[in-house]
């Protein structure tokens, strides 16, 4: 399951989590952003137990977009421990998305 985070619920869910959170920065009028949800939508489902997926949506959370130096998307983080641990930018295949969240 994909969490929708926002400046509100960041710090609880992201930053105080206890696995890796893959974060996927994204808009909706932005097509790569598009095509890339589905691949994070599947690995959302079956990371599920060993890691976290949330988009952030940078249309309503530029103040988070901003905090994290997001200006190109999709740009995709991965956090743990409290901190970036991880990031790419642009669309990627699956595999690589895993490897992104597992190191």
């Amino acid at each position: 399951m994909e969490l929708k985070l926002t400046k509100d619920n960041f710090e609880n869910l992201v930053l105080n989590a206890d696995k890796p959170v893959l974060v996927d920065f994204w808009a909706p009028w932005c097509m790569p952003c598009r095509m890339i949800a589905p691949v994070v939508e599947e690995l959302a489902e079956e990371m599920e137990g060993s890691a976290y997926v949330g988009k952030v949506n940078v249309d309503e959370e530029g103040e988070l977009a901003q905090k994290y130096r997001v200006s190109s998307i999709p740009c995709l983080i991965v956090f743990e421990n409290g901190r970036e641990a991880r990031r790419t930018v642009g669309v990627q295949g699956k595999d690589a998305l895993k490897k992104l969240v597992l190191g």
